[in-house]
């Protein structure tokens, strides 16, 4: 990819009719949200990493969208945080295209994870005694390394598409981070079919997935209804909801920024940023917390590491007493 533009770099303005007063505490309150999501999600990571009954497909699953919600906020939150703390929102031209591969297959990467968990829940619950033999852990391990590719592979094409484009005047990036929507409208040529083109991309990363989630549930809810049992089938059903959870934060937005962003004017930027930004980094501060909160396993490790935690304190304010 060879740059044709005559700009070398671009602005990174963030919200642009944000006033100067209210810079510092959204710079703040983006920084605790990174914060917060490092340690979070860096703590899932390590915690099924380390934890031998952690070593289960669905903690596979939840690993790699921890990892990929960990990579996309380090990528895109100091950047921004710079740019209201110190003023540093310059990116090189091939810096900030290279940061649009990465929002682009890392978005990507999510909905195909998410998928993933549909497929796992499905699974779980209507086929429960051939659950180990169908989800195994080296094919979830095998089916994520294939998404990472194919996310990276969707991110080229985005990247591509908006690097080959011609920037010869403005080159202020109207938004907190480098996104397509946001880079190509600054090209000095008629950007209508790239546009389209990667808006049709989009629609099928996030369509197609969320049919598949869509399908997967029904099948769920019409085999509890079958089901003889229906208690326990309820009860299997209840443990979905963290799943839903995700699926709610993450779609249901998605699906109405990217389909209003092809219809001019009926979205003002700010409102448009700030929609982006609250549909991106919220699932990231979100998932790891819910897993945290709504997985039993989880939930049995931190209750025994408190209780050790207690037991030798207890032990050492005994041996101090003596």
């Amino acid at each position: 990819m060879s740059n044709q533009s005559a700009i070398s770099e671009f602005i990174i303005i963030g919200f642009p009719g944000l006033q100067q007063k209210f810079h510092i505490p959204v710079s703040i309150t983006m920084f605790l949200v990174y914060c917060v999501s490092l340690l979070a999600n860096s703590s899932v990571i390590i915690l099924i990493l380390q934890k031998d009954q952690l070593h289960q497909a669905m903690y596979i699953i939840i690993r790699n969208l921890a990892l990929s919600d960990l990579l996309f906020d380090t990528i895109t939150l100091p950047k921004i945080i710079a740019k209201y703390w110190f003023g540093a929102g310059s990116i090189s031209f091939y810096g900030c295209i290279f940061q649009l591969f990465c929002v682009h297959s890392l978005g990507s990467l999510d909905s195909f994870i998410i998928m993933l968990m549909a497929i796992d829940r499905y699974v779980a619950i209507c086929k429960p005694l051939r659950y180990h033999s169908i989800i195994s852990n080296k094919l979830v391990t095998l089916l994520c390394y294939f998404f990472w590719v194919l996310a990276a592979l969707i991110g080229s094409i985005v990247a591509v598409i908006a690097g080959q484009l011609p920037y010869c005047g403005p080159n202020r990036v109207r938004n907190c981070f480098c996104v397509n929507s946001a880079v190509t409208v600054l090209a000095c040529v008629d950007v209508t079919l790239a546009r389209r083109t990667v808006f049709t991309l989009a629609m099928c990363v996030l369509l197609l997935p969320l049919a598949f989630i869509i399908l997967s549930y029904i099948l769920i809810i019409r085999v509890i209804h079958s089901s003889t049992n229906n208690e326990n089938s309820w009860k299997a059903f209840y443990t979905c909801t963290t799943h839903l959870m995700v699926i709610g934060l993450y779609y249901i937005p998605r699906v109405f920024v990217y389909s209003t962003s092809q219809i001019p004017l009926i979205l003002d930027v700010d409102i448009n940023v700030l929609l982006l930004c609250l549909y991106t980094f919220v699932p990231h501060l979100a998932n790891p917390i819910i897993y945290c909160l709504r997985t039993k396993e989880i939930i049995h490790i931190f209750g025994l590491s408190f209780n050790n935690i207690v037991l030798v304190k207890s032990m050492q304010t005994s041996k101090n007493l003596q």
